[in-house]
């Protein structure tokens, strides 16, 4: 993602928002087979990630925000699981049976890889080897690189949120609640799943310390879209002596930041996140990347067209 690591000096209401929400679990690193080009593969576990949500589930995420008359608050915001898909090397890979579905008027979820062939699957046996060129039947990766279709496996599990923000509950409770019905949530690796792998977590604003009225941006809510799989961690670049600096902590600390690939808005009617030309062509760029992410994997994402249709 060649925007998200940026200078500390002068960063803007969007950034440091971007910034700060973005999840850094644990950073491993596996032998490759010869011939890969690389002697190793870095990874993390997906219960090393939701653990980076465990204090925002509890208290809400905090970002420093420059309101137009020079004040400055800082916005709290609660994380939610709005969608996740898994896709896998092998049908089935976690779960409990094949024919598992579940489904609710208001959420969809369910577990079911081998009815469910949305893709054609690997011919790799092995889970915690790199995905294999074998088509060119292809779709692209978040930053436009084209990947075969035949790559990216299997469909093994998804969960769609449909529910109104206000009966949600945060991220953290929510992959528990899931994890009971596909254990897959809190054992596998980013090595495990193919680059079609995503999460979408959803951000909708609580409080503002000081309060301050009449500030209708401060209503805004995001949506941003992850990455779960080991294939696109090598898109993190990190650009000039500042950008160097900001990653550090992450280099130092063993740690795979997750960056958003896509982003969607709630109820953005102002300037306030987009007081740059630079930021605007972010919001413009994040969001079109989201809505082709979709639209190649054929996922109807609930909250995205909610989110698009606010703005209007």
């Amino acid at each position: 993602m060649w925007w998200w690591c940026s200078s500390a000096k002068g960063r803007s209401n969007l950034e440091r928002f971007l910034l700060g929400f973005t999840p850094k679990p644990l950073s491993f690193s596996i032998p490759l087979q010869q011939g890969k080009g690389k002697e190793e593969i870095e990874y993390f576990s997906l219960s090393d990630l939701w653990d980076c949500y465990d204090e925002l589930s509890a208290y809400g995420f905090g970002s420093h925000v420059d309101l137009n008359n020079g004040e400055t608050v800082k916005q709290y915001y609660v994380p939610h699981l709005s969608a996740i898909q898994i896709y896998t090397n092998k049908p089935a890979i976690m779960s409990r049976n094949h024919n598992e579905v579940v489904e609710s008027e208001s959420s969809e979820c369910w577990s079911d890889s081998e009815s469910e062939k949305l893709f054609s699957r690997s011919t790799s046996n092995d889970s915690s080897r790199t995905w294999d060129v074998v088509s060119d039947d292809s779709v692209y990766d978040p930053d436009g690189t084209l990947f075969p279709r035949d790559k990216l496996g299997y469909l093994d599990f998804k969960y769609i949120e449909r529910d109104p923000p206000y009966i949600r509950v945060p991220i953290t409770d929510k992959i528990n609640e899931l994890a009971e019905k596909y254990p897959g949530l809190m054992t596998l690796r980013s090595v495990d799943m193919s680059p079609a792998s995503w999460m979408a977590v959803a951000w909708y604003p609580i409080y503002h310390i000081p309060t301050c009225k009449n500030e209708k941006d401060l209503k805004t809510g995001f949506l941003t879209y992850h990455t779960l799989s080991s294939s696109f961690q090598d898109n993190v670049v990190v650009g000039g002596q500042e950008e160097t600096e900001c990653c550090e902590e992450f280099i130092m600390n063993k740690r795979i930041p997750l960056p958003p690939f896509g982003l969607a808005t709630y109820k953005m009617q102002g300037d306030l996140w987009a007081k740059t030309g630079f930021d605007q062509d972010r919001l413009v760029y994040l969001q079109s990347a989201a809505d082709s992410w979709l639209k190649q994997l054929n996922a109807d994402h609930h909250d995205f067209n909610f989110f698009l249709n606010s703005n209007f």
